[in-house]
């Protein structure tokens, strides 16, 4: 009864976002500021009734998580919409990785294939020195010198139709093709689809599930996670486009 209730007013948030999405964003026009105002109003909105709705959903209803991908869907397109009416700015004013250095990398419990591959990325790339938090999401508050990924308004998280890898990638290392190649594969084994299909997928989707029904430590997936990608990435570094 608990789940039949919130998953009520799930659906409710889940169709306002996407009536807003289809009605303002049908065009690929810049936004006036108008139109900009009144969306900002209405995400604000929608941000705080799943906030209401996600502080009482003891059982964990399934529709908790359309609803939270529309939301996000409706502030990615806001953001592109921006983008357009703002001058042109240097594609080389990128964020500097040493600010995210030194950092403690906090996501939830139960890591499975998009957070080990964040996490991979994160020790490989941005910090090899990280330390990573595993907590449970609800109600969850970083402290000082920490960052979320994977989880409920964390600061690398799902975007539109992009998991947390992807963001991690697109953000800061776009220039790096192996990379790109891993996150089409992370992309469709978390969001289960077929977006991509890369011939690996299913080999690596094995690997993963056998690694987490053998390894329920947290610590411990992330660390046979990081070999099948360290391996996963000089093969498509090597491999010729």
């Amino acid at each position: 009864m608990f789940q039949a209730a919130r998953d009520a007013d799930y659906a409710q948030i889940a169709e306002e976002a996407k009536s807003l999405v289809d009605s303002i964003f049908s065009t690929t026009a810049a936004i006036t500021d108008e139109d900009k105002a009144r969306l900002e109003a209405n995400l604000n909105r929608l941000r705080k009734r799943f906030s209401s709705v996600f502080a009482i959903d003891f059982f964990g209803s399934p529709g908790r998580e359309s609803a939270e991908t529309l939301i996000e869907h409706l502030e990615v397109r806001l953001k592109e919409a921006q983008k357009k009416s703002e001058p042109d700015k240097s594609e080389s004013e990128k964020p500097d990785l040493t600010v995210l250095r030194g950092r403690t990398w906090v996501t939830r419990k139960g890591v499975y294939v998009d957070r080990m591959a964040c996490a991979w990325l994160i020790r490989r790339f941005i910090d090899s020195d990280a330390s990573f938090k595993f907590v449970s999401e609800r109600g969850y508050r970083p402290k000082t010198g920490q960052l979320r990924f994977d989880m409920f308004e964390g600061e690398f998280t799902h975007e539109g139709d992009l998991c947390s890898y992807e963001v991690l990638v697109k953000q800061f290392f776009q220039a790096d093709q192996a990379l790109i190649e891993i996150s089409k594969i992370i992309h469709d084994l978390d969001l289960k689809d077929t977006k991509f299909m890369q011939s690996e997928t299913a080999g690596i989707g094995g690997l993963i599930k056998g690694l987490s029904s053998v390894h329920k430590s947290d610590e411990a997936r992330l660390e046979r996670g990081s070999a099948i990608f360290d391996d996963l990435y000089e093969y498509f570094r090597r491999k010729a486009y």
